[in-house]
């Protein structure tokens, strides 16, 4: 689903460094995340998998930056049809998950709350331990899944995906 076209076409709109706090290996470890949690919640897997690149693309710094899920939104908005084609309803679920993202909403679709648990359990990465009551999954709230999301996002693990399926190398 996620092509290396589609990668480098959104790269291509980035303006902070690749590899930095809300760069490539976030979106790498958001992901996964939300593929493990997908796996348990029943979620619509591609619509994560879309928001784990989508929802920090727009960003214009690495620190407080309102409107960053409305521009990533938008982005989502221009490369549908050209790099990517989901249904109408699918297509309203991502713009919803990534415009509403920080927004620490708990309730809605469930692929809605795993989008966004998939994205709190990286917190770690800026020095915030993700807390129980603020995701909204029984699924992301497990000891095992959240140990492993939460260590990772800490250790600002980077994910293999981005050489194996994106193709991209970072320094």
């Amino acid at each position: 689903m996620i092509s290396q076209e589609m990668v480098c076409s959104i790269l291509a709109c980035y303006a902070l460094p690749w590899e930095g706090t809300h760069g490539i290996p976030h979106w790498a470890r958001v992901l996964e995340n939300g593929r493990r949690l997908s796996a348990i919640t029943g979620a619509k897997v591609q619509i994560v998998e879309l928001f784990a690149l989508f929802h920090d693309s727009q960003r214009i710094n690495e620190g407080f930056d309102d409107g960053h899920g409305r521009r990533g939104a938008k982005l989502a908005r221009e490369l549908s049809g050209v790099q990517y084609d989901i249904s109408n309803e699918d297509f309203r679920l991502l713009i919803e998950a990534c415009e509403l993202h920080t927004d620490g909403l708990l309730g809605g679709d469930v692929t809605l709350q795993t989008c966004w648990d998939a994205d709190r359990l990286d917190l770690g990465r800026v020095g915030i331990t993700p807390l129980a009551e603020k995701l909204c999954t029984e699924g992301a709230k497990r000891p095992d899944l959240f140990k492993w999301a939460a260590r990772r996002g800490e250790e600002q693990f980077i994910p293999n995906l981005i050489s194996s399926e994106w193709g991209i190398r970072l320094p």
